[in-house]
């Protein structure tokens, strides 16, 4: 007689999230950290103050399924593209990057068209943002 094997627990989704720039208001970020663990998913906080090149080895080192930036400084459309740029240069490109924080609407259309996946404006539903962080890991892997 054979024993049957149980199933496999599902891997959880690891997802970094992180406050690039001099930005040091990490509230939001840290409420979308708690929300995505509850959710079920593996989170990696890394921080305030962060430098795209510490996201991206970040990224790498922990081996995540998708990143999360949160940024209120206005410097989104310098730090997210070097951000994007650096996976890509890392062979890592196909990691999903979603970002949240105030990002006027045709900025918001440029880091789209540059490769971020999902952008959260101030009001953005908990809810809204683990679907949407649930969708994007399982369309990268």
């Amino acid at each position: 007689m054979t024993k049957a094997k149980a199933p496999a627990k599902p891997v959880p989704i690891r997802v970094l999230i992180a406050k690039p720039g001099l930005d040091g208001h990490d509230r939001g970020a840290k409420v979308v950290a708690r929300a995505l663990r509850d959710a079920g998913m593996e989170v990696i906080y890394a921080g305030l103050r962060q430098t795209p090149e510490e996201i991206v080895r970040a990224a790498l080192e922990e081996d995540v399924d998708l990143i999360g930036l949160s940024i209120l400084s206005g410097a989104h459309m310098a730090l997210i593209p070097r951000v994007l740029a650096l996976l890509k240069k890392n062979h890592a490109g196909t990691i999903p990057v979603f970002a949240g924080g105030i990002i006027p609407d045709e900025d918001a259309r440029r880091l789209r068209a540059a490769g971020v996946r999902a952008i959260f404006g101030p009001g953005a539903s908990l809810e809204e943002i683990v679907t949407t962080a649930n969708a994007l890991a399982r369309s990268a892997a």
